[in-house]
């Protein structure tokens, strides 16, 4: 759904907001947290980047359904808010990754770790983007029907995603690039491909929210549910305050800044997934840090899905 115009027209807004509202949220978490839950700066640092991932398994399908409503179509806010998600993923998972490995004793180059978040951008999307021209190739030499395409797509993209284990490189990031491309070289077929893939996602979209939900253990909460809350409503007022900061100078009008704060609130995907990380490698409070995790999925999984849709419905007419 991305093409040249497009990114050209987002690019600085979507890398301001990959990066902002991350490191708002995560490093106040990481100082309430402090004070609030006893934990170390460390422990809070973990717990900040934890939680400061914003969950494509919400955000993804609410923008898609906004896109094919054109909604927000004159600056293109889906369209950001889809990619600025991707990155800010990476970011969140990378300084979660940095304080894990200080906490553990490690030998970890906090410098070489900020360094490495731009060269697995630009691996991902290079390797996606040498994929996607492969294809077009391959399109265009032979006659293959748009079933068996999209088959071929999806094989490779697994694999490539696979990739990440052994490659610092963001693949989710390089799996949009090969889109991006098709969509570039082969316009007409892009469409088609397209169109197969959502009757694909219908079913997709089922199994995410399945696993997602079955990923959370509510009794991991425990006593930490008040403090829990407060710490994580104190981030998301400053994960607000990063995205003003980021839309700062840009053409957006202050509804679609309110929007976008919305569609940064909800988080359950990262957090389901390495939530419960520090506890299994024996981190202290790491019980607490699984619990704030399951909180946050709790409280901003739905409130911010329906949050967007209530928001998408009422900004329209101005977008």
């Amino acid at each position: 759904g991305l093409n040249r115009r497009i990114i050209k027209k987002i690019g600085p807004l979507a890398l301001r907001l990959s990066f902002l509202p991350g490191l708002f949220e995560g490093f106040s978490i990481m100082v309430v947290a402090h004070f609030l839950l006893n934990l170390s700066l460390i422990q809070g640092g973990m717990l900040g980047f934890i939680i400061a991932a914003v969950s494509p398994a919400v955000v993804v399908p609410e923008m898609l359904r906004l896109k094919e409503r054109d909604f927000g179509k004159r600056n293109e806010i889906p369209s950001t808010i889809l990619a600025a998600a991707s990155i800010d993923d990476v970011v969140a998972i990378t300084l979660f990754t940095v304080f894990l490995g200080i906490e553990g004793g490690q030998d970890v180059s906090i410098g070489m770790s900020f360094l490495m978040v731009p060269v697995e951008i630009v691996l991902g999307i290079s390797l996606g983007a040498i994929i996607g021209f492969l294809f077009s190739l391959l399109f265009k030499r032979f006659h293959i029907r748009d079933t068996k395409k999209v088959l071929l797509i999806l094989s490779v993209a697994f694999v490539f995603h696979k990739l990440e284990e052994v490659l610092p490189a963001a693949t989710l990031l390089g799996v949009m690039a090969i889109g991006f491309v098709l969509r570039e070289r082969l316009p007409v077929a892009a469409d088609r491909i397209a169109g197969k893939m959502e009757r694909i996602w219908v079913v997709a979209e089922i199994f995410l929210f399945v696993l997602v939900g079955a990923s959370v253990n509510i009794s991991a909460i425990g006593d930490s549910w008040l403090m829990g809350l407060l710490v994580i409503l104190l981030g998301l007022i400053f994960r607000s305050a990063g995205v003003l900061a980021a839309t700062l100078g840009s053409k957006l009008d202050i509804r679609e800044r309110l929007f976008c704060m919305i569609s940064y609130l909800p988080k359950a995907t990262v957090q389901a997934a390495v939530g419960g990380i520090p506890l299994a490698m024996g981190v202290a409070y790491g019980d607490v840090i699984l619990s704030v995790s399951v909180l946050s999925i709790l409280t901003t999984a739905p409130l911010g899905a329906i949050g967007i849709r209530l928001a998408a419905r009422r900004f329209a007419k101005t977008s």
